[in-house]
């Protein structure tokens, strides 16, 4: 499928969605607290130069083409490298990064240099092998994108980037973001599967249900 038909879809559902409801929530409302994310380091080099924040709503959209979507709000310093860059960098925290998720949201690039911050920090930083902005090493996954759509959807504007370069350790694990706090994937804590009884169960059920073919 191509690009601008995934973008399109994708814009199409939301834009519906607002149109006909078009509920406003105030910041961090009680009710939206219950989404689980990760937590999406974004790294640009613009007018603002070196900058990373912290982006909650960071998501893979498709995977042919690879292509990551990002939310910013339109004045902010990231939005504006994007928009004279072009591209921007991905790096999904570990879950021993929280300190770089809480200063990368706490601070703005227009008025501060997180990224010497974060050197001075003991942070380390790599460069890209396509993409002008450093990636942070450590992170889950670290992916270089190249802005191919941007679209203004309520109060932020969504960003989609196709991937250039990814990487990625499964042997660190992602932060978790729910309800306003950090949390850490416990192994010990794994929902087992449903016992074969059950699915077996459920193959014998849905032979009733499969729906008969139109016309």
């Amino acid at each position: 499928m191509e690009i601008e038909t995934i973008v399109s879809e994708y814009n199409h559902l939301i834009n519906v969605f607002y149109l006909k409801w078009n509920m406003e929530l105030s910041w961090n409302d009680r009710r939206t607290r219950q989404f689980l994310t990760n937590v999406g380091l974004i790294t640009t080099d613009g007018p603002y130069g070196p900058n990373l924040m912290a982006a909650e709503w960071t998501h893979h959209v498709s995977y042919s083409p690879s292509l990551i979507a990002i939310n910013v709000r339109g004045d902010d310093a990231t939005a504006e490298n994007i928009n004279q860059s072009k591209e921007f960098g991905v790096n999904l925290a570990a879950e021993d990064q929280n300190i770089i998720c809480s200063l990368g949201g706490r601070y703005t690039g227009k008025e501060f240099d997180k990224i010497a911050l974060l050197k001075e920090l003991g942070i380390e930083f790599y460069k890209a092998n396509s993409i002008k902005p450093l990636m942070i090493r450590g992170a889950a996954m670290n992916a270089e994108c190249k802005l191919v759509k941007q679209e203004e959807i309520g109060d932020h504007i969504m960003f989609v980037g196709e991937v250039t370069e990814i990487s990625a350790d499964e042997n660190i694990k992602p932060l978790v973001y729910h309800n306003g706090r950090y949390w850490r994937l416990d192994d010990n804590n794994k929902i087992p599967r449903p016992s074969q009884e059950l699915l077996d169960k459920v193959g014998e059920i849905s032979k009733k249900h499969f729906k008969v073919p139109q016309g």
